[in-house]
């Protein structure tokens, strides 16, 4: 199973994207496709994105029991802890200023 997530990216790859895989939710694509596919749909999704960005889960057989990754300008970010992989939320620079102590 596949799950794409797209961020801000041109209709034109959405609607690609549909060939392969169903969208239930505006820019949510899921599907269940071969690893080669799913590795061709992430080729196309990153060279095509413009200034959005796409995060890409799949299945796979480790602890989690999925992997994912992501490209472009995405409001979360991937961190790997200890072979876990956890989502960060990165804190904009305004706000990171105003609560340093000075």
């Amino acid at each position: 199973m596949i799950v794409m997530i797209l961020e801000k990216v041109p209709v034109s790859l959405r609607g690609e994207l549909t060939r392969w895989l169903l969208e239930p939710r505006t820019g949510v694509f899921v599907g269940h496709v071969s690893a080669r596919v799913r590795d061709k749909l992430w080729q196309k999704c990153c060279h095509s994105k413009q200034a959005g960005g796409i995060t890409q889960l799949w299945s796979t057989n480790n602890e989690q029991r999925f992997q994912m990754r992501m490209c472009g300008a995405t409001q979360r970010e991937v961190v790997d802890f200890e072979g876990v992989q956890l989502i960060r939320i990165p804190v904009p620079r305004e706000t990171e200023a105003l609560s340093l102590p000075s």
